[in-house]
């Protein structure tokens, strides 16, 4: 049973939450202050935290820049439904994935159960291509079994959802791949209208990566269609 921290001070909304979450299959901790929802995240006993902004002693975006220095635990941001600053600055942080509040909850239980086929490997959607031990496309290796990442040799320290999105751009290296096709493909989901979330991903995989040893930049926007990771 996949164990989910709810950290929101609303105590109603954490309570109805709670129980549809747990009609769902899911185990629910909760957290009602920043300094709580750190502290249970860091104790290794969840599987992911569903993260709010606004909340007292420490807020979300202290939460998650804190946790973002020594744990990958996948988190959902909740943010002011027209914040749109507050998912990007959430995305930019490294968060997984936002909701905009008041949520449906039904739409939260299919973003996490998302997330958390992310987080152990699992393929998105039926038909993808059938897995490759380790993809290696010039200084670039991704085991697929374990799930880690080198660049030169050198290990690399990524999300479950920027590899979701990594992995997916090189199966296509060298080709161009849609942004609604890779947000169904890494992000579990179909992509929305003003959707930022594939596009932060993607500038955090570039900061991470940094450019090729020719100078020129691994990921490159397709104007009108997406990204493609370059092969060298």
């Amino acid at each position: 049973m996949s164990r989910i921290l709810l950290a929101d001070d609303d105590t109603e909304l954490t309570d109805m939450l709670g129980q549809y979450l747990a009609g769902e299959g899911l185990s629910v901790e909760v957290a009602h202050d920043g300094e709580a929802a750190l502290t249970m995240a860091r104790a290794g006993q969840v599987d992911l935290m569903v993260l709010d902004v606004m909340m007292p002693k420490k807020n979300g975006f202290e939460v998650l820049r804190e946790l973002r220095a020594n744990s990958l635990l996948p988190v959902l941001m909740l943010t002011a439904r027209d914040e749109d600053v507050d998912s990007i600055i959430g995305l930019e942080l490294g968060a997984d994935d936002y909701l905009p509040k008041p949520c449906n909850p039904r739409v939260l239980v299919a973003r996490i159960r998302a997330i958390l086929r992310r987080a152990v490997g699992e393929p998105a959607a039926a038909g993808e291509a059938a897995t490759v031990p380790v993809l290696s496309v010039g200084d670039i290796e991704l085991h697929t079994g374990t799930r880690r990442v080198t660049r030169g040799g050198q290990p690399m320290v990524l999300t479950s959802t920027e590899y979701a999105v990594f992995e997916a751009l090189l199966r296509e290296a060298g080709h161009a791949v849609s942004k609604s096709d890779l947000t169904e493909r890494a992000l579990g989901r179909k992509m929305m209208r003003y959707d930022r979330s594939l596009d932060m991903h993607v500038s955090a995989l570039r900061r991470k990566l940094g450019p090729l040893p020719g100078g020129e930049e691994r990921i490159k926007t397709v104007r009108g269609v997406g990204y493609q990771y370059v092969r060298h």
